[in-house]
Parts: structure tokens; sequence; C-alpha cells
């Protein structure tokens, strides 16, 4: 019987210790992201998953809040996972495009930082045209107020961030809610791990009260797996 509750223990032993370094694996080094919005397209779609890497700004160790040395601080063209401020609950994905002291300006969508035109991604755009192509500009609001495509000249606080989505026209960032504080970033984005498109073949809806409806959702997704997964943007490294 002592020898059964050993085994017992040695077992349960191991599980924890699985646990703990799951968790501090999750908490401080990797985790794993999935893409709900279209604001970083086209070099995030919606249905991406992507690895993060948590320990390159100083990531936290779990139950005890220690943070952990940064290798780096976020740099302009940075891909950055972090905390929305004004909630601090939600996860957000946007790309850094300037730090602590940097001036940013818009000016007819053009982007700034320090006087210089910040280059655009490779996959950046701007979907805001009108029928005949050209692209719909929002001037500055009354007053002189920032708008879209007109913002600034705005010099970054100390230990915060400004973020904007490559999906110029269709991102809510910091031209709208304000910067990022430092201890509100999580990591930096590295590679697209899936990939799922959901738009040309949609799955049929789950409902609570068919309860055919989740065997009927698994037997679509499987027919049209091959359809909709995007192959392509497989192990694609985020830059």
């Amino acid at each position: 019987m002592a020898q059964k509750n050993i085994g017992i223990w040695e077992n349960f032993k191991q599980f924890f210790i699985a646990i703990i370094l799951a968790l501090i694996i999750k908490t401080s080094i990797v985790e794993a992201y999935k893409i709900p919005s279209a604001s970083m397209e086209d070099t995030l779609l919606v249905g991406d998953f992507l690895l993060a890497n948590k320990f390159v700004y100083g990531a936290r160790l779990p139950l005890v809040g220690w943070q952990l040395p940064a290798i780096s601080e976020p740099q302009p063209g940075d891909v950055v996972i972090f905390i929305y401020p004004r909630d601090g609950i939600t996860k957000y994905i946007k790309r850094c495009v300037g730090g602590p002291g940097d001036t940013i300006l818009v000016r007819d969508k053009e982007l700034y930082v320090n006087g210089k035109l910040f280059k655009n991604p490779r996959f950046a755009k701007h979907i805001d045209t009108t029928i005949n192509g050209n692209q719909i500009i929002q001037p500055r609001r009354s007053g002189g107020l920032d708008s879209r495509d007109n913002f600034g000249p705005f010099v970054v606080p100390k230990d915060r961030y400004f973020m904007m989505g490559d999906n110029r026209d269709n991102s809510h960032d910091s031209r709208f809610w304000g910067t990022v504080p430092k201890e509100l970033v999580l990591g930096e984005a590295m590679i697209i791990h899936w990939s799922w498109n959901d738009s040309n073949y949609p799955s049929p809806d789950v409902s609570v009260t068919d309860p055919l409806s989740v065997p009927r959702m698994f037997l679509y997704n499987t027919i049209h797996f091959f359809q909709k997964v995007r192959w392509g943007r497989l192990f694609n490294v985020i830059s």
C-alpha cells in the first residue's frame, strides 16, 4: 500500500510540475493568439493564429508577478500585442510606429515619424476610396481637431508607444484612443502557425436548442477542410 501511495504521489508531482512549466511558458515565453478583426490586413488576416514572443519585452512570471529583464523595447515597425488601455482586459495587436519622445504626424494619410516618412509595411493598405478608385481623405475636424487621416504633430510620452493598424482606414488605434503604456505591452508577434478562412465557406451556426448543430458544423468543416485552410500562410514570419 505504501509503495502504491508513493507511486500516486510521484505521478501527482510530475503532473503538477508539468502544469507549472506550461503556465510559465504561456505567460512568460510564448503565447498563441487569434486575429479577430481586419485592422492589420493584409499583414494579418481574420482567422490567422499566431505565436508571440513574450520574453523579448520582459515578461512577467506567473503567481509572483516578477518582471524579467527586457531584451529590447518595442521598436517602430514591430507588430505588438498589448492590453487595450481603455478597458485593461482586451488584447489588441497593432504595429508600433513610435516610442517615447517620437513625434507622430499623419498628413493626408501619409505617416511621418520625427519628420521622416514612415515606410509602409509591405501589406499595409488604404481601403477608403471612391467608386473611381480615388482615396477619400478625412480633413481635420472643426477647430483643427485630429482626424483619421490628419493627425498631430503629437509627441509620444515617456514609457508609452503609438500603435497603428496596417489597414490604416479600418483600424481603431492610437489615433483615436491614445498611446499604450509600457506595462500593458505583452509581446511581439512572431509567426503564423495556422490560418483558417471562414469567409468563402462559412461554418454553420451552432445553437444550444439544436443538438445536431455541432455535428453538422463538424461535418461541414471536415468536408471543406482543404479549402478553408490558407496553406500558403502557414509558418509565415510576421514582419
